[in-house]
């Protein structure tokens, strides 16, 4: 128990093979009602010292009806929640970095994860745009075909973004992306933005305000670039 405040805290085992927390009893049943966190969730209760599935808690067993929990009575300790993804691999993403573990946690409800072979395409030229990637581990390059001949854009790496603009608007891609070796992406789409925007604004807001400043950095770089490029042009004239 706390000893100021009288109440039990709560630590939740969540994605990204992270504990999250303390949360206290109302944020909890928040969740559970949100299906943020489900039967088989493991909840640690603070003042029991003990991991239990949220579904076999006195004070929430009610919230789920007839299910049953699954027969393992031994919360996972090596395994990480999100198949493939390597605990810490969601904090390489520079976009997380003004998010505390518990937004980080709901954030991720929201996005899927993509694995993609050496030279996959991800996204096409002139294609529509329905999602934003992350790169969480590998390497992908945004690249432009003219007269046949290849122009290599951008190289991203584990942490960078690409594609937030369709986030925006609905225009078409405006380079092909390709994986440059075996990668794993995390992927946003439109339509869960738009809802993220609607119905949670304490998580769209420092996530945007990421975003913003990554904009900002790549439009400083391109003016920067062209600059340059226009001084070379005059110079050999």
């Amino acid at each position: 128990m706390d000893g100021e405040t009288g109440t039990t805290g709560y630590k939740i085992w969540a994605v990204d093979d992270v504990v999250y927390g303390p949360v206290e009893l109302p944020q909890l049943v928040e969740w559970v009602q949100e299906e943020r966190v489900v039967g088989n969730t493991w909840i640690f209760r603070m003042d029991g010292e003990k991991w239990a599935r949220a579904l076999e808690l006195d004070e929430l067993r009610g919230l789920f009806g007839d299910v049953s929990p699954t027969a393992s009575h031994t919360p996972p300790s090596t395994e990480p929640l999100i198949p493939g993804v390597k605990p810490g691999m969601l904090r390489r993403v520079k976009i997380f970095a003004a998010m505390n573990d518990q937004q980080l946690g709901r954030f991720v409800q929201f996005m899927e994860i993509e694995r993609v072979l050496s030279f996959k395409e991800i996204c096409r030229q002139g294609g529509s745009g329905d999602a934003m990637y992350c790169v969480l581990d590998g390497e992908v390059r945004a690249r432009i075909l003219v007269s046949g001949r290849e122009t290599t854009l951008a190289t991203f790496q584990p942490g960078d973004v690409f594609g937030e603009i369709c986030l925006f608007d609905d225009g078409p891609r405006s380079a092909d992306v390709l994986a440059n070796v075996d990668s794993t992406l995390l992927k946003i789409r439109g339509d869960r933005f738009d809802r993220l925007c609607r119905e949670h604004a304490d998580l769209a807001t420092p996530f945007l305000l990421a975003l913003g400043r990554t904009l900002t950095a790549r439009v400083r770089a391109d003016n920067k670039r062209l600059g340059e490029l226009i001084a070379l042009n005059r110079g050999s004239h």
